[in-house]
């Protein structure tokens, strides 16, 4: 396994770094926080005209047809950036259900869409339980003559605010538990019965929604993939989201890092710069350990999901344990380096520990994907 990026991944990592920090500075992160749609059409035309929504779908669909390493480098400048927008939803949560589980017909409908910007999409799978385990979904979907009726709260469901489709996860098999039974469906928004309610959250850089099912009358055709079947092709997208979630959150780590190291060299406390004192430079010490040791479990997960191998569930439970945890300590010690005016909202510095903390508990936190890792390896 080479552990090194490609001349073309470094040549895309530049191209989306440049591309960030032109047209989505933190000026337009705080406008997109006050937006109640949390969204930029213009910039998302100018997403789809670079093609990262296609970056991992087929070129048969209309997409790039490269795998998760890639996303991972684009992914990774999203984080540093703390991106707002539906890109993580539509492209790892609503478009790789349809891509894992979709028929031709739904693919040939939905992906073309996704890859040319013109659809936005998510995933409604997490309940009021709050568990992110087969056992957590208990939204009906009830079939009779003319296909399925769905019913059910969603939580925390990533810009559904401004969703064209969700994709939902719901129990189909009466009397079924744990893994069986649950199907999922694509459902087409602004639907009957389909009510969305924003939320109000710690971190506003990242929409999420109260997705309330009423009686939602889908035809047959909605179901993705088998009926009953649908958590093991869920497993498989959320395996893949965890990592993207994990290069979103390196990347980030790794710009809290540097914003302390560049802090610590101008700040001068008792006519010294604060990075000459020892206490400054074992935090910032640390920090570097966290998130090369992040970088690296998460590059060895992309990998993993990438090319299918056996344990690629392990490994993505193993990186979102370790990176969740790693995040939120870098950037907690981020604002105690910065002091006082780390605290405040003018600076940047929140926008980073908030997003830190919202992606702990997002697929899981540490303790759950620990959890898993035990699971796996049979502890």
């Amino acid at each position: 396994m080479d552990f090194g990026f490609s001349e073309e991944q470094d040549m895309l990592r530049k191209s989306a770094r440049d591309f960030l920090a032109k047209e989505a500075p933190m000026s337009f992160v705080r406008r997109m926080m006050e937006d109640d749609r949390g969204h930029c059409e213009d910039l998302w035309r100018k997403m789809a005209e670079l093609g990262w929504m296609g970056l991992v779908f087929p070129e048969a669909h209309g997409g790039a047809g490269l795998d998760m390493v890639d996303l991972v480098v684009v992914l990774e400048e999203m984080g540093r950036a703390v991106l707002p927008g539906p890109f993580f939803s539509t492209v790892l949560l609503g478009g790789l259900s349809i891509l894992e589980g979709g028929s031709d017909a739904q693919m040939k409908r939905y992906l073309p869409a996704i890859c040319g910007g013109t659809l936005k999409a998510t995933a409604a799978v997490l309940e009021p339980s709050g568990r992110w385990d087969a056992a957590g979904i208990e939204a009906t979907a009830v079939a009779d003559s003319s296909g399925f009726l769905l019913s059910g709260v969603k939580l925390f469901v990533p810009d559904a605010q401004v969703a064209d489709l969700i994709v939902v996860a719901a129990r189909s098999e009466p009397g079924a538990v744990r893994e069986d039974g649950i199907s999922l469906f694509a459902v087409d928004v602004p639907k009957d019965g389909v009510t969305i309610t924003p939320l109000q959250t710690m971190d506003q850089t990242r929409k999420l929604c109260e997705v309330k099912l009423d009686g939602v009358r889908v035809g047959p055709d909605a179901l993705v993939g088998p009926r009953g079947g649908g958590f093991a092709i869920l497993k498989r997208v959320l395996d893949r989201a965890k990592v993207g979630l994990c290069a979103e959150m390196c990347g980030g780590a790794e710009r809290v890092l540097e914003m302390s190291v560049e802090y610590a060299k101008v700040r001068v406390q008792f006519d010294r710069p604060i990075g000459s004192f020892q206490a400054i430079q074992h935090k910032c010490a640390n920090m570097l350990l966290l998130v090369e040791s992040a970088k690296s479990a998460t590059y060895y997960a992309a990998w993993a999901v990438a090319n299918d191998v056996a344990e690629a569930p392990l490994a993505a439970a193993m990186a979102k344990s370790y990176t969740s945890d790693a995040y939120r300590v870098v950037a907690g010690e981020g604002i105690q380096i910065h002091g006082g005016i780390g605290f405040t909202w003018e600076h940047d510095m929140h926008l980073y520990f908030k997003r830190a903390k919202g992606s702990e508990f997002t697929f899981g936190d540490a303790t759950y994907n620990r959890k898993l890792v035990a699971q796996l390896i049979d502890l």
